[in-house]
């Protein structure tokens, strides 16, 4: 599947979210949104630690959304690399194998397709 039809996927889960339990989503989008803003870490390096988390934890929707942000809050190419590595190392093998979705995200946001 591609990252396009990832997102898209995505996004037709969260709208059936948002019309059949908006409190619930209300609720989470806050806690997002506090837990994102700049802090002790800039949003920047929240993005690639979520990540990296997206990564071992295997969710190609979780890839899609954090790539998307990382690069919106100014990571490079080359920091998402870095990223990727990171999570080969605490995730092993399994990881790796989500370093694909990452690809796609890149391809996706790189190229401006998304």
């Amino acid at each position: 599947m591609s990252m396009n039809e990832t997102m898209s996927d995505f996004k037709k889960g969260m709208g059936m979210m948002m019309s059949e339990a908006p409190d619930v989503m209300k609720a989470f989008s806050a806690l997002t949104e506090e837990v994102l803003c700049p802090c002790a870490l800039d949003t920047k390096t929240k993005e690639m630690i979520a990540l990296g988390m997206a990564i071992t934890a295997r969710c190609a929707y979780c890839i899609g959304i954090h790539v998307g942000k990382a690069m919106h809050a100014g990571s490079t190419h080359a920091e998402i690399i870095e990223v990727c590595k990171v999570a080969i190392l605490m995730g092993g093998g399994p990881a790796m194998t989500y370093i694909a979705e990452v690809k796609k995200a890149l391809d996706m946001y790189e190229k401006g397709s998304a």
